[in-house]
């Protein structure tokens, strides 16, 4: 078969089968690496949410220390006061029970309303966090499209999610621009209140022993030196 017939032969087939023709143009993948934890450590308004809810953390944290030192100090004085009633007998002894089991019920009461405060703390945080990240993340994946657009990319990867790649695919400087143009400061406040919703209570915590130590609310894995 001579070049002529078999170009002829090829086109004939591309026209039975439009399947193989359309497979044949279909473009092969291009690529855009990105590295989000550094938009996430870099971007205006990231880092200034970052200092914010550092703040906050370094707040919740001394107002734990503030309400569990008072209770370990009365847990040890209450453990004393026990230990002080096998010494004494008859009608002194029940005086002495029923003293320090009333200290008993305020101690579990003034715990419990500790407890519900750092609870609410921690819950504010968190809140804090998702809306922060929300409002990020609202602004950001329309930019990767873009910028994918913009370099004729079909698929963007996180830098963490690759092997080996060349610099010249790295695109993260871009959607630092774009991101910093466009979102320039969030709201660090908690996540709004859907309508008809209402706030939920702190769940109750697992008992916790006489003497609790301070309750720490976790950084965000985002946030350094949490």
């Amino acid at each position: 078969m001579n070049k002529l017939a078999f170009g002829t032969a090829l086109a004939v087939l591309s026209l039975a089968l439009p399947g193989v023709a359309q497979a044949q143009r279909t473009p092969g993948a291009m690529i855009v690496v990105i590295d989000t934890d550094r938009v996430f450590r870099e971007c205006t308004a990231c880092k200034a949410a970052q200092t914010q809810l550092q703040g906050m953390i370094t707040s919740a944290r001394t107002r734990a220390q503030q309400l569990g030192q008072p209770l370990q100090t009365e847990a040890q004085s209450i453990e004393q006061a026990g230990a002080a009633l096998r010494n004494q007998t008859g009608a002194a002894r029940a005086a002495a029970e029923t003293a320090l089991n009333s200290r008993v019920q305020q101690f579990q009461t003034r715990q419990t309303t500790a407890q519900q405060e750092v609870a609410r703390l921690e819950q504010n945080i968190q809140s804090t966090q998702a809306n922060v990240m929300r409002q990020i993340n609202e602004r950001l994946n329309p930019i990767f499209t873009t910028v994918m657009n913009a370099h004729q990319a079909n698929i963007a990867l996180d830098v963490g999610a690759t092997l080996a790649r060349s610099n010249s695919l790295d695109v993260t400087n871009e959607v630092l621009t774009a991101l910093n143009a466009a979102l320039p400061s969030v709201s660090v406040t908690p996540l709004p209140q859907q309508p008809g919703t209402q706030p939920q209570p702190p769940g109750r915590s697992a008992p916790i022993p006489p003497a609790p130590p301070p309750r720490r609310p976790p950084a965000p894995r985002w946030i350094s030196g949490g």
